[in-house]
């Protein structure tokens, strides 16, 4: 089925704008001590980065999808091994549908330490992925 006509900079500019409020938010979020929220909210930061990188790199809407790893594949990325990890990593910090057992675990991994860690990673592959649609 074709897709729709689009205007392909005006909706990477959506993507770009919403990711970068979700990464504000996720460092609002950390001061309120939610770690599991902010670091759920940093994963949608990247996805929609990568998302737009998508767009950029296929001429298309992107695939419906939250999987990081995929995303990056799907935009043809040269992936490092440690890039690999890292955005498998971030990729399950998409607990929005995951089960409460798991969540509950989840939250208790999210210590400070860890959730500023993870904050770090995010905005370093964050300003990976803007450098790769200059």
């Amino acid at each position: 089925m074709e897709q729709p006509q689009f205007d392909k900079n005006k909706l990477i500019e959506h993507w770009m704008d919403a990711s970068d409020e979700d990464f504000n938010a996720m460092v609002d979020i950390y001061e309120t001590k939610r770690y599991s929220w902010a670091l759920f909210i940093g994963h949608l930061s990247v996805e929609k980065l990568l998302k737009a990188l998508y767009i950029q790199v296929n001429n298309e809407f992107p695939p419906l999808i939250h999987d990081l790893l995929r995303l990056a594949e799907r935009c043809k990325l040269a992936l490092t091994e440690e890039q690999e990890k890292d955005l498998d990593t971030i990729t399950r910090f998409n607990i929005r549908a995951r089960y409460d057992n798991y969540i509950k675990a989840f939250q208790l991994m999210c210590t400070p330490e860890y959730t500023s860690e993870w904050m770090g990673k995010i905005k370093l592959t964050r300003i990976w992925i803007k450098k790769l649609m200059i």
